[in-house]
């Protein structure tokens, strides 16, 4: 079977369409998932891609060749795959996005109870199945399809986080990009008391504004303008396929996924003292910092959906935050969910009743560099040879590629695991020292041969 083995990742499936990712490689994907995974019942659903749609078809009918019976989904948000899972109990529950990739496709996967599929769980076998694959079995009968649209239970489920009552009628800037979150937001909004100025809320692949993704800085120019044009107390940006969001601040400073998780972890423990809370290892020290002194039990783990997903069901934790703006709940089936954080954090901003900039101002006890990428010639070799460097002057730990911790700063450098990357944090106690190590941490990987993006 023709396909490049790249495509497997880590943690989901992406690629260049149409070089790397096209039909036919998702036809031949499908059946070889059916025989590894043996599903009677796969639900499929997609982002607003314009290759989307082609794509979708080719895995169904890949399924369906093989004998399983296929519900389309449509048009869905991630975060709504991993509910189809939980509640409906489909054997497997697939969503075709390039996540927050601008130009290319993909799908996640996960099983029935969402729980996720990783390359170590199953797609790396299924990838080395593939490769050895001549032809498939002929199935005498075919499955059959339905249409299904879960967007009314997953709305009602999302709503069950919060009490409506409790919300104060706050003006609120809602950028979706033209992504998936046009599907829930103008839907959502309804439910709600204040007032809501959306941009870009069309569903539209060809990102004809800017893409969304509220990482990249110059995809937030036009919501920071607009909170400001009308004075709005806070703005939200998603993501493309909708499972993640960031904050805004009213001054028009982001919110960064750290801050938010210590914020959504002081929230949870006032109403559920003592319970277990997951941060991932790239987190800010104020996170496990703050969930120590609300009561709560910190627990640090690898960067990555499916790792925290697993270690959330064997310490059943209530929550989990990323410092990429992936927040789970166990109450969501252990999975993350951009609308429910979003939910959740305009509850505890109407509680607390300061402006969102005082809230955050609580959380930033440290100065923090942000992701910093580095294009390198051999990312195990430069991780390596920094470990080399630092082993004998700092804490060195390797829960995820290493982190450098010195008494008043730390470092971690770790290889992405979609990306042929390697990815720099650093936090210190103050602004001056945190540009002080940076800049020499910076040099360090340069002169290793790595080139900033």
């Amino acid at each position: 079977m023709k396909f490049e083995s790249k495509i497997f990742k880590d943690y989901d499936i992406r690629g260049h369409f149409p070089e790397e990712i096209n039909p036919q490689t998702f036809k031949i994907i499908a059946q070889e998932l059916f025989l590894f995974f043996k599903p009677k019942i796969v639900a499929i659903g997609r982002d607003m891609r314009p290759s989307g749609e082609e794509l979708s078809l080719a895995m169904m009918d890949g399924f369906l060749r093989m004998g399983a019976d296929v519900v389309d989904l449509g048009l869905i948000t991630t975060d709504m795959i991993y509910f189809a899972g939980g509640k409906y109990n489909y054997d497997l529950n697939i969503v075709i996005t390039g996540s927050h990739a601008e130009k290319e496709n993909g799908f996640k996967i996960c099983k029935k109870g969402a729980i996720a599929i990783s390359g170590e769980t199953g797609l790396y076998q299924v990838r080395d199945r593939l490769l050895k694959r001549k032809k498939f079995p002929t199935i005498k009968t075919s499955g059959e399809i339905t249409n299904q649209d879960i967007l009314d239970d997953w709305l009602k489920h999302s709503l069950t986080f919060i009490e409506l009552k409790k919300i104060k009628p706050f003006k609120i800037v809602i950028d979706t990009g033209n992504g998936m979150g046009g599907l829930v937001i103008p839907r959502i909004i309804k439910a709600m008391p204040g007032k809501f100025i959306c941009l870009y809320p069309e569903i539209d692949g060809t990102f004809p504004n800017h893409f969304p993704n509220p990482l990249i800085e110059k995809n937030l120019s036009d919501i920071k303008k607009k909170i400001k044009e009308v004075k709005a107390e806070f703005g939200i940006a998603f993501d493309a396929d909708g499972d993640r969001a960031f904050f805004i601040d009213e001054k028009g400073k982001t919110v960064s996924g750290s801050a938010l998780t210590a914020i959504i972890a002081k929230s949870i423990l006032k109403r559920y003292p003592k319970e277990t809370i997951l941060y991932n290892a790239i987190c800010s020290q104020a996170v496990p910092e703050i969930i120590k002194e609300h009561g709560g039990k910190p627990v640090r783990v690898r960067v990555g959906h499916s790792p925290i997903k697993q270690k959330m069901r064997e310490l059943n934790a209530i929550f989990a935050g990323e410092h990429s703006g992936h927040f789970y709940f166990r109450d969501n089936y252990y999975a993350d969910s951009g609308l429910i954080a979003v939910l959740e954090a305009i509850e505890l901003f109407s509680e607390d009743g300061r402006k969102l900039s005082q809230i955050v101002a609580d959380v930033e006890k440290y100065a923090a560099s942000g992701e910093i990428n580095f294009k390198v010639p051999d990312r195990e070799k430069i991780i390596k040879q920094i470990e080399e460097k630092y082993k004998n002057k700092a804490k060195i730990d390797k829960l995820d590629g290493i982190t450098v911790e010195f008494k008043d700063y730390w470092f971690n450098i770790r290889p992405s695991h979609t990306e042929l990357l390697i990815r720099l944090n650093l936090e210190a106690n103050n602004q001056k020292l945190m540009k002080k190590k940076l800049k020499n941490v910076i040099n360090e990987i340069e002169n290793l041969g790595g080139n900033k993006t």
